[in-house]
């Protein structure tokens, strides 16, 4: 990709984050009180507003790079060889129940390697911002990893998924906890990957994440110097795959501890030789 193409793209997606954002953050405040949430599943909830803002991401990214394919959460798309991976809304069960922590995640993919990443904190009004090889950046200021080496001293978020079993997430849980590791669960991957990136958390896994849930956070991730699983790998880009995203000096016990291993041909080598055996639960 040329360095004008990443300028251009990394530009209008944050652009179109923020525009994005501000409507989604007036749908919120302005959202009937004492409402009860529509379902569209199981802890699922459908809100009029995923689709309004995916519309205008799709109206915009399509306006400044005419060329590319578009695949969203609530409307789909086509996936091709330079496509925009996009959630609306992630944290929509947050949002309909009026808890302020939900986010745009915005990721363009050429030939299977996400390219560029933004990511939009609403509410707190962070714009997150990464493309290969720039590095990732909060509010335009470069940010890193914590660094954090011992166990003991991190904190990770365990995401929850209906695709599959309650049983797996409370073993996960259990592991984790027993390992020393503080867990939360806050209810927004693409959020809890920019956090990773940011330092204000070691690791984020999940058994099963979707790719417009994960691929902005996840170059996030790997610009700020973090060590991310090959979620790629497969049909990952299609059909989702695991996670794991965490500091380098920790790769090695959260990889064992959850299971998750690197893709032998991944590019991130920052997992110690031997951990390199495949990506399963």
């Amino acid at each position: 990709m040329m360095p004008d193409e990443i300028e251009t793209r990394l530009a209008a997606a944050s652009a179109i984050a923020r525009e994005a954002g501000a409507l989604a953050r007036r749908t919120y405040r302005g959202r009937p009180r004492g409402k009860r949430p529509d379902f569209k599943g199981h802890q699922d909830f459908v809100l009029a507003t995923d689709a309004e803002v995916e519309d205008l991401i799709r109206k915009r990214l399509a306006a400044v790079c005419p060329g590319d394919q578009f695949y969203g959460e609530e409307g789909g798309g086509t996936f091709g060889e330079n496509v925009w991976v996009v959630d609306p809304i992630d944290g929509t069960a947050n949002f309909a129940r009026g808890i302020p922590h939900f986010a745009i995640s915005i990721a363009f993919v050429r030939n299977r390697r996400t390219e560029v990443g933004v990511v939009y904190d609403v509410m707190q009004g962070e714009l997150y911002a990464a493309a290969r090889g720039r590095g990732a950046t909060l509010d335009g200021q470069p940010i890193r990893v914590s660094g954090i080496a011992d166990l003991g001293h991190a904190t990770v978020e365990a995401g929850w998924s209906p695709r599959r079993p309650p049983e797996l997430y409370a073993d996960l849980v259990r592991r984790l906890k027993v390992a020393g590791a503080n867990v939360r669960r806050a209810g927004s991957g693409t959020l809890g990957l920019a956090y990773v990136a940011d330092g204000r958390m070691e690791a984020y896994c999940e058994l099963h994440i979707n790719s417009w849930d994960a691929l902005a956070g996840l170059l996030l991730v790997e610009e700020a110097g973090g060590w991310t699983n090959d979620f790629l790998a497969g049909e990952g880009l299609t059909k989702g795959n695991p996670v794991l995203a965490c500091t380098p000096e920790l790769a090695r016990e959260f990889a064992e501890l959850t299971g998750l291993r690197r893709d032998p041909g991944g590019h991130n080598p920052s997992l110690p030789e031997g951990d390199g055996a495949g990506t399963s639960f």
